[in-house]
């Protein structure tokens, strides 16, 4: 934690911030360690604070020993003004995109004189470059989703409901330790795989039909994301074609994945590979996005993907094809950019599965 902090600070410095409250959950678990569900973080350039009510009082001290802890009595932010007329500290940065108007409001009023200054993502930037500790948990949490997959497949068979499917997809990622699954389950089938974000219905799989599962493991506070798409029986001539441009496409952009690349470079080499097929308009998400803490996150590879890619990020590479009352294909891995260009976390098999 003291690396994080001392990376924020220089952050602080660069950007002429005094002071940082840090609302937003995972940003404040990331910078202290602590998991409750009520606190703030107060970072000066040489002190840090932990403040939560009596409920955490405990759980704070252990989980962030190298914060100072405030146990607040109802309105918190008058210890943070506390802090900083201790600090002589004239303004205090909030994160725009976390906190709330009516926090805000309350903020202001309780703080008088000491000025509020809105940010954007400053700790969101450190959380990119992941360190290896990171690395490891979230490799952890791909193995996780692997072997669920690897397990499920012996369950998708027509009959069966896209919810029950889902269902116990979560109960097998749990089953082997992780905490919850990182999102709502995708699992969308037959005519229902062309829709992208399609969360598991009531729709009971058919013969002939696609399948897309969409899954990931939260495990330790870090995400899993995988997609994965099979065939009940075996494919048209049409569904194999477009499974085998999307693994093609996918394959492609993997192998581009590594540090200096941009995020729309990588994104280009996917939609400009299937959009050469004739298929250009049937894939209209981008390639893929950042993943850590939260399942998505920064950098992203899409056409706004201006910045390059570095060493500890990790990204999704999920390129699709999707055809009204046809169906469609997503196939998605997880990928830690190197100093040697990339390590493909997730393992799953990614030729046609075709279950009969």
């Amino acid at each position: 934690m003291k690396n994080r902090l001392t990376r924020l600070r220089r952050l602080l410095e660069d950007r002429q911030v005094e002071a940082l409250l840090v609302s937003h959950p995972v940003n404040r678990r990331y910078l202290t360690g602590f998991t409750g569900s009520s606190g703030w973080a107060v970072v000066t350039p040489e002190e840090q604070f932990l403040i939560s009510d009596f409920r955490y009082t405990e759980q704070a001290k252990e989980q962030a020993p190298d914060f100072q802890f405030v146990e607040h009595q109802g309105n918190p932010f008058k210890d943070i003004q506390e802090i900083l007329k201790k600090s002589g500290m004239g303004s205090i940065a909030f994160e725009e995109d976390h906190l709330t108007y009516a926090q805000h409001r309350k903020l202001a009023e309780t703080l008088g004189e000491i000025r509020t200054q809105p940010v954007s993502n400053m700790v969101e930037k450190l959380r990119e470059r992941k360190e290896e500790s990171e690395l490891n948990v979230i490799r952890d949490a791909v193995a996780i989703a692997d072997r669920a997959f690897g397990a499920i497949l012996e369950e998708i068979r027509p009959g069966r409901s896209e919810r029950e499917i889902a269902l116990r997809l979560e109960f097998l990622m749990r089953e082997q330790g992780a905490d919850s699954s990182s999102f709502d389950i995708i699992v969308a089938s037959g005519p229902r795989s062309a829709l992208p974000h399609g969360v598991a219905s009531d729709r009971l799989l058919e013969k002939g039909d696609l399948v897309t599962l969409d899954f990931g493991a939260l495990y330790q506070g870090y995400c899993s994301d995988i997609t994965r798409t099979v065939m009940l029986g075996p494919p048209s001539e049409e569904q194999r074609k477009i499974y085998d441009i999307v693994l093609e496409a996918q394959q492609r952009a993997l192998l581009a994945i590594r540090g200096g690349i941009t995020g729309k470079e990588a994104d280009q080499v996917a939609r400009d590979y299937i959009t050469d097929h004739g298929y250009g308009e049937a894939f209209g998400h981008s390639t893929g996005h950042g993943l850590g803490m939260e399942v998505h996150e920064r950098p992203s590879l899409s056409v706004r993907g201006d910045s390059p890619l570095e060493p500890g990020m990790v990204v999704t590479v999920e390129p699709g094809i999707y055809l009204p009352g046809v169906g469609g294909v997503r196939i998605e891995d997880d990928v830690a950019v190197t100093e040697q260009g990339r390590e493909v976390l997730s393992k799953s098999p990614k030729d046609m599965i075709i279950l009969d």
